[in-house]
């Protein structure tokens, strides 16, 4: 069992393009979010359209070819250690298929963070590019800049990886045990939505990590259900479950997750810390994990960066 291609770790002094592939982003907001970043000695540099507002659907942070550009500028652009995302909200879905992946796959790995939305870029990263990637706060979000334990731990998840191996914050597990996988996942209703395009999916021996914001208990009971007749967790060794924020009376929720889960027979730990959620902890995508759901960790055989 290996994980993907580890990016080099960002250097103290190092170059981050910030973009916004998905959701419009509060320029105040977004200045904090740069300033915090240049105050750990990192120079930054804005996408194009970062700012941008599509000029008809206000959810959108300008037009999908725009948002796609920005991504290929700045991965594309040597003198960045890392690309970090703005925010989510929606729409990378639509700029994910006008990036051309062909081109980018000879280039080495970069660092790449971001959460929620932006899970549709995880996936597509690790099976296009084969690299890890960094499900994460967003730098002009307010769990980046209203947050700073989620600051911090993003922070030594970029500068000094090696600290940051072992993940949790010790929740009573839905089934306990131990499990030993290549961490895959991200936010729920986006694993869901991807389900039936024919692209990358968890591999066996694969740790499930899944989390939502603002779905009520019967839409995470489709998604989960649609999941598990699709396959996507045959051959997943275990499942850590982040937050459910906003989700409904949290009972009823590990209700739900305990009922169509359950019946994998894996390791499935509760709340580890990460996702929509205060103090929100950097998790790192495609590496080898060690799952414990007795303690409700997740350990990290080797930093996501090298």
């Amino acid at each position: 069992m290996s994980g993907l291609r580890r990016p080099p770790r960002v250097p103290r002094h190092g170059h981050v393009a910030v973009i916004a592939p998905a959701g419009p982003v509060s320029p105040a907001q977004l200045d904090i979010g740069i300033e915090q970043l240049r105050s750990w000695g990192l120079t930054v540099s804005e996408g194009a359209h970062v700012r941008d507002k599509h000029p008809e659907m206000r959810y959108l942070a300008g037009q999908d070819a725009d948002r796609a550009a920005d991504f290929v500028w700045a991965w594309t652009r040597p003198e960045f250690d890392a690309v970090l995302c703005a925010r989510g909200g929606y729409g990378c879905q639509r700029m994910v298929d006008l990036v051309p992946w062909a081109e980018l796959k000879g280039l080495p790995p970069k660092v790449f963070a971001g959460s929620s939305d932006v899970t549709a870029l995880h996936a597509r990263i690790a099976g296009e590019l084969g690299q890890v990637t960094l499900f994460a706060p967003m730098t002009g979000s307010a769990m980046f800049t209203d947050d700073l334990p989620a600051r911090e731990h993003l922070r030594y998840s970029l500068l000094d990886p090696a600290s940051v191996t072992k993940l949790g914050r010790g929740a009573e597990p839905i089934i306990g045990g131990q499990a030993r996988g290549v961490t895959v996942g991200g936010t729920l209703s986006l694993l869901a939505a991807e389900v039936g395009l024919g692209r990358w999916r968890p591999q066996p021996g694969s740790l499930a990590v899944l989390e939502d914001v603002t779905e009520d208990p019967y839409r995470l009971d489709g998604m989960l259900t649609h999941l598990l007749r699709a396959g996507w967790f045959d051959g997943v060794t275990g499942i850590a479950l982040g937050s459910w924020t906003s989700c409904g009376p949290i009972e009823q929720v590990r209700t739900v997750l305990t009922d169509r889960l359950g019946g994998l027979g894996v390791p499935i730990a509760w709340e580890v810390g990460f996702g929509h959620c205060a103090n929100q902890l950097t998790v790192p995508l495609g590496v080898v994990a060690l799952l414990d759901a007795d303690a409700g960790t997740l350990v990290l055989e080797e930093p996501a960066l090298v």
